[in-house]
């Protein structure tokens, strides 16, 4: 500790001041201050943390629909209740309510 006060005190005291000064600006800037600072470091992860959770969202979602579609192919039945539930379709003859 006694480094210090003499650095602060002694003839380069002038000098030290300044740097502790320009230091302390720098970290500002870098903090705070235009361009790439650290607060748009840390909002970018946020962001890419945010489109990640996105993409795995849409992945599953994929999955899930790709394994309709795979029941849709191979399952006659399935694809006729689709065709049903979703579109309304009928066999000739047959009456469809369709309720909302």
């Amino acid at each position: 500790m006694g480094k210090i006060k003499d650095i602060f005190s002694g003839e380069h005291r002038s000098l030290a001041w300044f740097a502790v000064i320009m230091t302390v600006g720098f970290i500002v800037m870098k903090l705070f201050g235009p361009g790439n600072t650290v607060i748009h470091w840390i909002e970018a992860k946020r962001e890419i943390a945010r489109q990640e959770r996105q993409m795995e969202q849409y992945r599953r979602d994929i999955e899930a629909m790709d394994q309709d579609i795979d029941e849709l192919k191979t399952n006659r039945d399935s694809l006729e209740k689709f065709a049903r539930e979703q579109f309304g379709f009928a066999v000739p003859g047959e009456d469809v309510y369709i309720v909302n």
